[in-house]
């Protein structure tokens, strides 16, 4: 193609590009497809038209119209990788709503105005806030005071995905640099954490130095540990002085005739303690802290490794105990035990439950303290939103020397997302009550590939986990998440990598997604699993609950589109 020919197509491209952002000042939900229709049949047509095509002619225009401008739909995705702070403020100040009010809808019924404050932009104490919302996490502590059987800490690995291991350790100076860095390139990041790579108390002057010269630098994030608790409690009034809020402790149980059998030994006092000793330590310490914490209003998540045969049918115990004592969430983690990570619960061939005997003990705590369903045992230098990890895009060697923190592109990338919420939390209302009319009780099982932002926005091939949403007439929830490898590489599907990913979609009875192929849709078929892309961009929530409603109420035929 010659500069002749391609001068006027680019000419045409800028007038093209520019006509949607003057739409996008007037009305910006309606100009990148956001605006609602409403349908007099809730049971047949979804509440959203943008990548819907169960019935009728506008949800059929509006599904072709989406497919052919995909990049407007996908705005929310694109403004978070700009490089311009300008575009976000634009966006940002193209609506009605102030800053002030806008989110304020997707609260949770159940949750206090407070509470929702704290949490309303942390993506570990609150599912809704993962599909916005990043965090990171600084190696700044590698020092531990405890020795768990599911543990095996490496500090430099890069190819690992699971707590205790990073690429580089950090000093706090290092970490400030580092942080800096991530929050001027991506504006989703609302909260640092230290989680290790040992343990955030016991390495406490490396921790609270870290602290120190972010909140000096960048006083608006949110910063939380995560720590086993045996060095909690003398830290307690340390991490309300400094307005730490939100705190993880990792707590298998709290009968120590259990913990010998998960804790070899720990240091404390300046001695080790083996045997049940140690455990029973380890409890009274963990229990301590937790009240202490609570009583300071900060909030608590318990985490808690299940291990089959060992404590699983126990954790219902701590279930009980760390509610009592005030716990905000409890997060069932399933263990992870390959051998190659080389920890001892691996190596001896201890196993790990699967999807569905996760998913099976979460449903049968439910009732006591509320559930964390959407962890994904990060590395203890994660960065980036949960299930798309960066940390490995901003490595010391990759970072400059000196650099100023520009909070422009962070400030305004909240003001788009908090009326992008409202929107999201009005589709989620719809949704429910569509599913709660429906006269024919039964539940679906729904995998979703995203991208973030609450919508179906990742193509099959390249999705490395699926989010699983549970549907029924009490509600659409999000209940888990399966991990897989890519089955596209290079443009061209693999097979092996295929049949992984139908084993780990195991229960699954559909799978939603931007793209999906004939091949892949016709070998899930075959293993039971419908697929479709037919609603490619639209909210997760309305899209299954269309897909709820249609697969009780009509035509099942429409769904494999």
């Amino acid at each position: 193609m010659g500069v002749a020919t391609r001068l006027p197509q680019a000419r045409r491209s800028i007038v093209q590009f520019g006509s949607f952002l003057s739409r996008l000042r007037q009305n910006p939900l309606r100009s990148i497809g956001l605006n609602r229709t409403r349908n007099a049949n809730p049971l047949k047509f979804p509440s959203y038209c943008v990548g819907t095509a169960l019935a009728g002619p506008t949800t059929t225009l509006c599904h072709q119209w989406s497919r052919s401008m995909s990049a407007p739909i996908t705005w929310l995705e694109s403004l978070t990788n700009t490089t311009s702070s300008g575009q976000l403020l634009t966006a940002a100040k193209s609506g009605d709503c102030a800053s002030s009010s806008c989110g304020s809808s997707s609260r949770p019924t159940d949750m206090d105005s407070a509470t929702w404050e704290k949490v309303k932009d942390h993506p570990c104490f609150s599912e809704e806030a993962h599909h916005y919302f990043a965090r990171m996490h600084v190696a700044v502590a590698p020092a531990c005071n405890i020795q768990c059987n599911y543990c095996n800490r490496k500090y430099d690995c890069a190819n690992e995905s699971r707590p205790g291991v990073v690429s580089e350790k950090l000093t706090p100076d290092q970490a400030l640099r580092k942080v800096i860095a991530v929050a001027n390139e991506v504006p989703q990041l609302s909260v640092l954490g230290i989680a290790g790579p040992g343990d955030a108390c016991y390495d406490w002057k490396k921790t609270r130095a870290t602290f120190e010269r972010v909140a000096s630098e960048i006083p608006d994030i949110k910063l939380c540990i995560s720590t086993n608790g045996l060095a909690l409690p003398e830290h307690v009034d340390e991490l309300a002085e400094m307005n730490i809020s939100h705190v993880t402790i990792t707590i298998n149980m709290v009968d120590p005739a259990v913990g010998e059998k998960i804790y070899p030994w720990i240091f404390y006092g300046h001695r080790r303690y083996t045997g049940i000793a140690a455990a029973k330590i380890l409890h009274e310490q963990q229990m301590l802290g937790l009240e202490m914490l609570s009583e300071r209003g900060i909030l608590t998540k318990v985490n808690s490794v299940m291990i089959p045969g060992v404590n699983d049918q126990h954790l219902i115990e701590v279930n009980k105990w760390v509610k009592e004592r005030g716990a905000f969430l409890h997060n069932v983690m399933p263990l992870i035990s390959e051998p190659a990570h080389g920890t001892w619960f691996g190596l001896a061939g201890q196993r790990g439950p699967n999807a569905l005997e996760l998913k099976a003990f979460q449903d049968r705590l439910e009732g006591g303290a509320k559930l964390m369903r959407h962890c994904r045992q990060c590395r203890a230098d994660a960065v980036g939103l949960l299930g798309a990890d960066r940390g490995q895009e901003f490595t010391l060697d990759q970072i400059p020397l000196e650099l100023d923190y520009d909070g422009g592109k962070r400030h305004a990338y909240r003001e788009v997302v908090a009326r992008i919420r409202d929107d999201h939390s009005a589709a989620k209302k719809e949704a429910i009550a569509t599913v709660a009319s429906v006269n024919i009780p039964g539940s679906l099982q729904v995998a979703v590939a995203t991208k973030g932002g609450g919508r179906i926005n990742e193509h099959f091939g390249h999705a490395k986990e699926f989010q699983v949403y549970e549907a029924s007439q009490t509600g659409i929830k999000f209940v888990g998440h399966r991990k897989v490898e890519p089955y596209c590489h290079g443009g061209w599907g693999e097979d092996a990598t295929l049949g992984d990913i139908i084993a780990a979609l195991e229960g699954i009875d559909f799978v939603l997604c931007a793209r999906i192929g004939d091949c892949p849709k016709k070998q899930l078929l075959e293993a039971g699993i419908q697929a479709t892309d037919a609603f490619g961009y639209d909210y997760i929530e309305a899209a299954i609950s269309a897909l709820y409603a249609t697969k009780h109420g009509s035509d099942r035929s429409q769904l494999t589109a």
